[in-house]
């Protein structure tokens, strides 16, 4: 999407939005993900989905998938547990050779990390300019240009924070299914509630549908299982909030690098993201959620 000055110093809208009322950049018919099966992973900010992402992407190599994982922070630390570094992004490699693309090569700005998933980090504008959307649309044009995803079975977008713009949205639009990561608690929940009315809009015109909910970093899940229930959601997965998670990413390592110890728990979170990733991978059905007001939600959870 294009967006010039006009009359007054304001900008003119597209002519045909991404839904009703939307300024939503893009999408390029030529850069959609056709050969791949695609996630998308949202969440409130600080919940845990790149921990949950880079778990994921081991998951699904585990299972002899060929896996990408494409972090959409500018934080780039998506991919940190990964690679046990803050590799480059894709707008610092572009911004090295003055957005002269024909002039990178893969191993510029794709890394191999834990058991061969391949990494990479979108980053994002500098602060105040720019737009998400614009950086997801280079990544996977680039991708697609060097053909690295023809020998991908899995990618798995990770993604900051809540939906807060059409840009980081962006993701949506070449994902299957979207996932949402959440704890319960009410900030994760109405986060939640937000994030699956983005994905619903955004399923009217592109194939990404609701594939779930994560529970992360929450002992239970009573508030979670109620709200998902009365939404039309469904929980895939819980992992609750273990210590030896938190310090494997103090030590720069996925949970499967981790060793065992007694009482831990680390095994059965190991269990809960193969499990996981074998889900997604034989296909859950769409969700048709029907996300609460913003004052229903506080009605719901018990506020005055």
């Amino acid at each position: 999407m294009t967006m010039q000055n006009g009359p007054g110093g304001r900008f003119d809208l597209p002519r045909h939005p991404d839904g009703e009322g939307s300024v939503q950049v893009q999408l390029d018919p030529d850069l959609r993900i056709d050969t791949a099966k695609v996630f998308a992973v949202y969440g409130k900010g600080g919940i845990g989905k790149s921990t949950t992402s880079s778990n994921l992407s081991v998951a699904f190599s585990k299972l002899g998938k060929r896996v990408l994982q494409i972090g959409c922070d500018p934080k780039h630390d998506s991919t940190f547990t990964l690679t046990k570094c803050l590799v480059p992004t894709v707008i610092d490699i572009l911004e090295s050779v003055d957005f002269h693309a024909e002039e990178l090569r893969p191993s510029d700005y794709v890394y191999e990390g834990y058991n061969g998933v391949m990494c990479v980090e979108a980053g994002g504008p500098p602060a105040g300019t720019g737009c998400g959307g614009y950086v997801v649309g280079q990544t996977v044009k680039l991708l697609k240009q060097h053909h690295l995803l023809d020998d991908t079975d899995v990618v798995v977008f990770d993604v900051l924070g809540d939906v807060v713009c059409g840009g980081f949205a962006t993701p949506l639009q070449h994902a299957d299914r979207a996932l949402i990561v959440t704890a319960n608690d009410f900030d994760s929940i109405f986060a939640m509630n937000r994030i699956a009315a983005a994905i619903l809009a955004k399923s009217k015109h592109y194939k990404v549908r609701l594939g779930g909910v994560i529970a992360n970093r929450s002992r239970n899940t009573d508030e979670i299982d109620r709200f998902v229930e009365a939404v039309g959601l469904k929980r895939l997965a819980h992992l609750p909030d273990l210590d030896i998670i938190r310090r494997s990413r103090l030590k720069k390592s996925t949970s499967f690098e981790m060793e065992p110890e007694p009482g831990s728990g680390l095994e059965e979170a190991q269990q809960q993201y193969l499990q996981l990733a074998q889900q997604l991978w034989d296909g859950v059905e769409p969700l048709e959620a029907r996300p609460m007001r913003d004052r229903d939600i506080f009605d719901f959870l018990g506020f005055d």
